[in-house]
Parts: C-alpha cells; structure tokens; sequence
C-alpha cells in the first residue's frame, strides 16, 4: 500500500510519500508545498491544491492520512490551519483516496514512543525507520511519520478504494 502524509500549514504544507509492505515501510518521496505570505487566502490555498493534486498524480497513493488540527492560543491562525487541512482533505478526496486523520500526540507516540515528541525527536525516528531517507524539512518530516502512523493504524482500507476511472 503506498500512503501520502500531509502536514497541512498554510505557508509550508508538508508531504510524504512511504509504501508499505508488511510490517516493513520504505520511503517513496518528500517535500513541501509552499504558499506566498503576500498573497490573498483564496490564491494561497489554491496554490496548495495544485501543488498538492501534482503529488498525488506523480505518486498515486492507495490512502491519504492528515494530521488533525489542534486548538491553540491563536484562533485565527487555527482557522486558517484548518482552512489547509480542508485543502488537504479535498485533495485526497477528489483523488478518490480513502484518508485517516490522526491527532499530533498519536503520531508522535506511534513514531517516537512518547506522546510529546519534539520536532528533532520525530525527525530522528523517521530517519531510523526510512533508511535513507533525508525529509525535506521539519514539516516533510512530520508528514512522513503521519504516514508512517497511517501505515500502522491504517489497515488495508487503501486497496478496497481506488481513484474513480484507473
């Protein structure tokens, strides 16, 4: 089963790409999709979908999996998190993927063993379960573990739902 993570942030949304065979992964791609901060909301997240929509055609997953979002102090930089996360949601919809979601704290322990990971703790964890692998960023990475985790909770739900026409 080959699974896309997404990161979704409305600056960098980050993106990884793993197969799973098994009990083993390996690393198929990375990368980030990167926004202007000059430009308006609308023409933002139309450039994430599209740059999103050239992912999923280059790489043609089985599942998608997104990283829920969390509350935090700043509501209106939580809206516009989850205005990203819709982006992602509608990418991987109109691709007829089947997507799990998956709070940061079940990604974390999934990946590093502990629910309130750091950033540098989770990049090392992808590391050492991707060989070779050299995520982008802090956000590709953090879209490579949402994969992995997908990989683990996910199931075989990706092989029962296909694009629509392929």
């Amino acid at each position: 089963m080959r699974i896309l993570g997404i990161d979704p942030g409305l600056r960098t949304l980050g993106w990884g790409v793993v197969d799973s065979h098994g009990s083993r992964l390996s690393h198929v791609a990375n990368g980030l999709c990167m926004s202007r901060a000059g430009d308006d909301l609308a023409a933002r997240l139309l450039s994430l979908y599209r740059q999103l929509a050239e992912v999923l055609a280059r790489h043609r997953p089985d599942a998608a999996a997104v990283e829920q979002t969390f509350v935090n102090k700043d509501g209106a930089g939580t809206l516009k998190l989850g205005q990203a996360r819709g982006v992602a949601l509608l990418a991987a919809a109109a691709a007829g993927l089947p997507v799990g979601e998956y709070a940061p704290n079940t990604v974390k322990k999934t990946v590093v063993g502990v629910g309130h990971a750091d950033k540098a703790q989770v990049l090392h964890m992808v590391r050492l379960q991707l060989p070779g692998c050299e995520p982008a960023g802090p956000d590709a990475a953090d879209a490579l573990a949402i994969a992995i985790c997908h990989a683990h909770h996910g199931g075989p739900v990706g092989r029962v739902l296909r694009r629509v026409g392929t």
